[in-house]
């Protein structure tokens, strides 16, 4: 094993060097303490990692981003939001008897237990969907307490790993059907998992909902783009808090917290606010380039480009050209 030595007060210490499958490398410092007495300081964790992971790769001064050593623009073109979720959950694309196992499973836990219905009428209207998603996401663990203690059994994982990507959907439509006053629109078991979660948001007893294929496409791509980024600040989170031995649906509850900042997921929602304001104030493209660029201008213009990526977003690239 390779090793790089560290000299501290006229002492010299070996730390062992960890490569990654594609090439990158790191100095292993956990017995730096028991070593010699000090510690790191790393503010924001810019040059730490905090586990090894075969799950998601990341070259930001290259644009490239893999899920399981897949490009992201392979799997935006080719797979399904379902079929790159089992890809990150088991390490591998699904053959046709898994994925029709994994979307079984998937609809027969779409539904949420009808007591939950009642923590709606709770809510304002006007509540924001990340404090109901975390919520209710949390109430999971009421209601399926018997999954607290055997987080190492094989066949509980799997169940609470597809509870989770499935009833997060439902608890969305939910939540939006809740702030427009609607009723509830119940999963269909004939559905797709893309198409069920459209059925659930803009389905309605007056106005029947036919879900568009292509819509469905461009949902299910953006799912895609946006089912894992390494180690950021929600996935850190997670692991922050499952380390206490807590059951996963207050470890991922946590997570969609932090996923609720302005600088991190949040900044989505202020992209769409933007929007909105530059339409209702009927700014065209140029104002909008040229009150950007002016430095005594207030006017941000959000949603371009990511600090990781230093040449481009992939993501990005593959969406314009979709």
């Amino acid at each position: 094993m390779k090793k790089v030595q560290l000299s501290i007060e006229n002492k010299t210490y070996d730390l062992p060097v960890v490569e990654g499958t594609e090439g990158e490398k790191a100095i292993d410092i956990s017995e730096l303490r028991n070593k010699t007495g000090y510690i790191t300081l790393d503010a924001g964790y810019q040059n730490t990692g905090s586990c090894l992971s075969a799950i998601t790769y990341i070259d930001g001064d290259k644009g490239i981003l893999r899920y399981r050593g897949f490009p992201i623009e392979d799997l935006a073109e080719e797979s399904t939001f379902t079929e790159t979720a089992h890809l990150l959950v088991y390490g591998h694309l699904p053959n046709d008897s898994e994925k029709k196992l994994f979307s079984l499973r998937l609809t027969e836990n779409s539904m949420i237990h009808e007591e939950m219905l009642r923590f709606f009428d709770g809510f304002p209207p006007t509540a924001h969907p990340m404090a109901i998603l975390s919520t209710m996401v949390n109430a999971l663990s009421v209601f399926y307490p018997q999954f607290f203690t055997v987080d190492f059994d094989s066949d509980a994982f799997d169940i609470m790993a597809v509870r989770l990507i499935s009833k997060i959907r439902t608890i969305a439509a939910y939540s939006y059907k809740h702030s427009i006053g609607e009723p509830f629109v119940y999963p269909r078991h004939d559905l797709r998992y893309c198409a069920n979660f459209l059925y659930m948001m803009f389905n309605s007893p007056v106005s029947p909902y036919d879900v568009d294929p292509e819509i469905e496409k461009v949902l299910n791509t953006l799912l895609i783009l946006h089912a894992d980024h390494e180690q950021n600040c929600s996935t850190s989170t997670v692991r922050l808090v499952g380390s206490s031995m807590v059951n996963l649906y207050s470890s991922i509850c946590a997570g969609i917290c932090a996923l609720w900042g302005p600088l991190h997921g949040g900044a989505n929602q202020e992209v769409i606010e933007m929007l909105e304001r530059i339409q209702q104030d009927g700014i065209s493209v140029r104002e909008c380039i040229d009150r950007a660029k002016d430095k005594n201008s207030s006017f941000r213009l959000f949603g371009f480009g990511h600090r990781i990526y230093k040449s481009y977003d992939p993501r990005a690239s593959f969406w314009y050209l979709f």
